[in-house]
């Protein structure tokens, strides 16, 4: 199992990218929460109210879920970065692996 993690500028758009995700069967889940950001852009320090997001999905699609993640994602430089588990409940990690096939 591996966590995806990414940040958007809206709710309206990480849960727009979230569901196609899922459409495809590239994610089992995700979870969407507000974020309030900082960061370096253009030079300048840029505060923002953005939208974060873990995807949860199996080792076996990670390239695929972080190729088509760049495809959607409106960011020029969008933050996407994966998570390794170290351990995961059996049960939960089945049931991830059959619904992305």
């Amino acid at each position: 199992m591996i966590l995806i993690y990414s940040t958007f500028p809206s709710e309206e758009k990480a849960l727009e990218v979230c569901k196609k995700l899922l459409e495809e069967k590239l994610i089992a889940c995700y979870n969407a929460f507000p974020i309030k950001s900082g960061y370096w852009w253009n030079g300048e320090i840029t505060y923002d109210a953005e939208t974060a997001v873990i995807l949860k999905t199996s080792k076996v699609k990670k390239e695929l879920v972080f190729k088509r993640l760049k495809e959607l994602h409106p960011y020029t430089t969008p933050a996407i970065f994966s998570i390794e588990v170290e351990e995961v409940d059996q049960k939960y990690l089945s049931w991830l692996v059959q619904v992305t096939g």
